[in-house]
């Protein structure tokens, strides 16, 4: 057990110093290549108007911030290997148990949202990025290999579903629905709160820390040191994105450290409790999907001032900081609460 401790301490560390020396040059990078943020008034149904005009300006703020979390996860899975045929530890972060699918979720979601936002950022396409029907499709394909996956090799057919404080239920076939409606339905959920400094990054924050909390309790400890080396990237970016914001995370990262908690949800049976910790992301994308149904159905009729949730605060007059600062404490306080419960209901 110490020496598992050992090691996450280490890889956090590493972690840290990695992601202190290269940042300044990514920063450097991200300008000299003009990978600008493109503040959109084109809207999936009319304009947004009164959204560009909130946002417009943080344009030209550098963006693609993911790639350097990819190549810091990355490299410290390479150091973990060469680490392992040297003898000095166990198992490296390259692990077929526990690390393969969260490894490949990363990778091949990650590539979703770079290209979608390399088409913003050089106004590829009739609405500047990938359209939805083409990120439906993908999604619809990669969360059913996911989920093919997870009911014939991992057996989750013959599981039971763990609900806090109730009981075990088998879902059988009906699981294959259940994880392609998850990961469909919530793909965007980070993506649509990282519109304001710091929003999505300290919520995403929270999560990993429940689950690197979560993994180590059920001795997945090589899972437990990749969340807490995702922890440590996302508390280094605030070292250098003090606000205002230098640079955005966007869909090139976004999109995979989401689903990526969704699998490891799974990987642990804790579905129920990343529906809790989250429910501030759920929200969001539930406040979109309204929006637009209202608009649809009742004749251009809104629910919300600007959709998702959190501009519809800043246009009710709420300042930035405002509303970022109090939807910090809400997730703060349901990722504390619930590792109580957690704890409680062992």
């Amino acid at each position: 057990m110490n020496s598992y401790l050992i090691n996450i301490f280490s890889f956090w560390l590493a972690t840290f110093v990695v992601w202190f020396i290269l940042t300044p040059f990514f920063i450097k990078f991200l300008i000299n290549f003009k990978l600008w943020k493109n503040i959109r008034e084109k809207a999936t149904i009319w304009k947004a108007t009164k959204f560009f005009n909130l946002h417009k300006k943080k344009s030209w703020t550098p963006t693609m911030w993911g790639f350097i979390i990819l190549w810091t996860v990355l490299m410290m899975i390479v150091i973990s290997i060469i680490l392992q045929k040297s003898g000095l530890i166990n198992n490296s972060l390259f692990n077929q148990k526990e690390t393969y699918l969260t490894i490949f979720t990363l990778i091949t979601v990650w590539f979703l949202g770079w290209v979608d936002d390399y088409m913003n950022i050089r106004w590829i396409g009739r609405t500047k990025w990938l359209s939805a029907r083409f990120k439906i499709i993908w999604l619809i394909i990669l969360s059913l290999l996911g989920a093919l996956w997870f009911y014939y090799k991992l057996k989750w057919g013959i599981r039971e579903l763990h609900i806090p404080f109730y009981s075990e239920v088998k879902l059988w076939l009906w699981f294959i629905p259940l994880f392609m409606f998850i990961i469909i339905a919530t793909s965007n959920s980070v993506n649509l709160s990282d519109w304001l400094d710091w929003l999505a990054w300290w919520l995403l924050l929270f999560c990993y820390v429940v689950y690197a909390y979560i993994t180590y309790d059920q001795w997945l400890f090589l899972l437990s040191t990749l969340c807490v080396s995702i922890v440590w990237a996302l508390v280094s970016f605030l070292w250098f994105n003090v606000k205002p914001a230098k640079f955005y995370m966007w869909d090139v990262w976004s999109l995979a450290l989401w689903a990526n908690l969704w699998l490891m949800a799974l990987l642990t049976n804790t579905i129920v409790t990343l529906i809790i910790i989250s429910i501030l992301f759920i929200f969001e994308t539930l406040s979109v999907i309204i929006q637009l149904t209202s608009k649809k159905l009742r004749k251009w009729k809104k629910v919300f001032r600007i959709a998702p949730f959190h501009h519809h605060l800043e246009a009710i007059w709420w300042k930035e900081e405002t509303v970022v600062f109090r939807l910090w404490l809400i997730g703060m306080l349901l990722s504390v609460s619930w590792i109580i419960f957690y704890m409680i209901q062992k």
